[in-house]
């Protein structure tokens, strides 16, 4: 082999050397760049992998709040409604009993009115009673003092 070697022009020595040296280089890097560039990427992906388990939990929760949200909506609408609902019924309520009332007070005055105006008409006919009476004896009285 060793003719092979010296025909390409390689030393054997060096080659060793160049071998340890190799070696030497391998283990200094390893040691002090492979491997906290290796620490790195793990913590790195330790982070990630973290900050998507976060997003999943916060996507999770976000969902259930919506729920949540949507389900407090729909509560407070059909409350909501209800409340108009039972507010247009005691409008309609206090409505009708303010109609009966007016009518009961117009069927009042109107009863008021007509005793009035019978009193007026009774009045009127006994002072037209009077009248009369007064004047066919003023008629008599004339009629008995020109005889």
């Amino acid at each position: 082999m060793e003719p092979l070697l010296s025909v390409f022009g390689v030393k054997w020595q060096l080659l060793l050397a160049q071998g340890i040296n190799f070696a030497l280089l391998l283990a200094i890097l390893s040691y002090f760049l492979y491997k906290p560039v290796l620490r790195m990427i793990d913590e790195r992906r330790a982070k990630i992998e973290e900050g998507v388990r976060t997003a999943e939990a916060a996507a999770v929760k976000l969902a259930e709040a919506q729920k949540k949200g949507d389900g407090i909506v729909g509560d407070a609408s059909r409350e909501a409604e209800t409340l108009v609902k039972t507010a247009r019924s005691r409008a309609e309520e206090k409505g009708a009993e303010i109609l009966k009332s007016a009518e009961a007070q117009a069927q009042g005055v109107l009863a008021d009115a007509a005793s009035r105006a019978e009193e007026a008409k009774r009045l009127a006919i006994k002072e037209s009673e009077k009248e009369i009476t007064r004047a066919a004896m003023l008629a008599a009285e004339k009629i008995l003092r020109t005889k």
